[in-house]
């Protein structure tokens, strides 16, 4: 054997693996344009990744909130429920040999809370594997793609034989999303006696009128309805006619909702736009001189504006009847 040093053979070793990464992989680029031209904005595997967390939390029946209340089975669960709604979203048909077939391609998927904490078995080496990533303390997400290389992947003792990939090769992710932002879980970020009030209202109405009142000018997703107000109508206790919308109403607060009339009055008011299933409330005011050019909408006949805290408190305005179709 020629005396060739360590620090020359871990050279080489280092070289190769560095050629191998950059050769072309025809297979992972037609999987990366098709899931890109599926979902453009990432809006849908966004709303994908919420959805999950919150039918883990299924905060209807339990009133939780915080990924760290799960069991440690539902949170081994999460993974299996990520893999089964992409699936169902974008329709991907089921692998032979791995979870999906994506352009006729086998495809594995992997999803982790913890950034890099994909779990990947032996039997994905050489394939191509989806890489998701939700972290609902941090509101953030990402989606890549890799083709699985063993000599990128931790040693370790896991008794499936999982392992994940090392530190140094993630950059051999190509990343459809990075860092991308997380519909928020507005009760696990809202301040703690803000939430300790909103729960401590009484009713699942009484909560719900808290939860407006408390949390004004950001969007709250169905769920957060839906846990606040513990009850199967709880979209009913959002509405006009005895629901949240009226109760709060004299108070100069609106409950904007997705219909298009309701989103052009957040976008005039300068507030977030609510997307499908969520709300925005606010407090709202007649125009004054002393608002100068706020922006503002009109309603009722008048011209009003978000309020500040020392303008009085004056009942809002009559939001437009809609349809669904708005």
């Amino acid at each position: 054997m020629l005396p060739f040093e360590e620090a020359d053979i871990q050279a080489a070793k280092s070289v190769a693996l560095r050629s191998m990464a950059a050769l072309p992989d025809p297979e992972l680029d037609q999987v990366y344009e098709h899931v890109k031209a599926l979902d453009p904005t990432g809006r849908r595997f966004a709303a994908v990744l919420r959805d999950t967390i919150d039918q883990l939390l299924n905060g209807e029946v339990t009133g939780r909130y915080d990924w760290k209340t799960l069991f440690k089975t539902e949170k081994t669960h999460a993974g299996t429920l990520v893999e089964i709604n992409l699936q169902r979203e974008f329709r991907f048909a089921d692998g032979d040999a791995m979870d999906y077939q994506i352009v006729g391609i086998d495809v594995d998927c992997k999803y982790s809370q913890q950034f890099g904490g994909w779990m990947i078995p032996p039997e994905a080496v050489g394939h191509l594997c989806l890489l998701a990533w939700a972290d609902d303390y941090r509101s953030r997400w990402s989606i890549g793609l890799v083709r699985i290389r063993g000599e990128w992947l931790n040693t370790g003792n896991n008794r499936d034989l999982k392992l994940t990939i090392k530190a140094a090769h993630r950059d051999k992710i190509h990343w459809l999303w990075r860092n991308e932002p997380l519909p928020e879980n507005v009760l696990l970020h809202m301040d703690a006696a803000d939430r300790n009030a909103v729960l401590a209202a009484g009713s699942g109405q009484q909560r719900l009128n808290e939860l407006f009142r408390r949390v004004q000018r950001r969007r709250i997703g169905r769920n957060v309805v839906r846990t606040v107000a513990q009850q199967k109508d709880y979209m009913k206790r959002v509405r006009g006619n005895g629901g949240s919308r009226s109760a709060l109403r004299p108070e100069g607060i609106l409950i904007m909702g997705d219909y298009a009339s309701h989103r052009m009055i957040a976008g005039r008011l300068g507030l977030p736009l609510p997307e499908e299933g969520e709300f925005v409330s606010a407090r709202v005011t007649p125009s004054g001189p002393q608002h100068g050019d706020s922006p503002r909408v009109s309603l009722d006949g008048k011209e009003w504006v978000l309020a500040q805290p020392d303008d009085l408190v004056v009942p809002a305005p009559a939001l437009p009847s809609h349809t669904r179709g708005d």
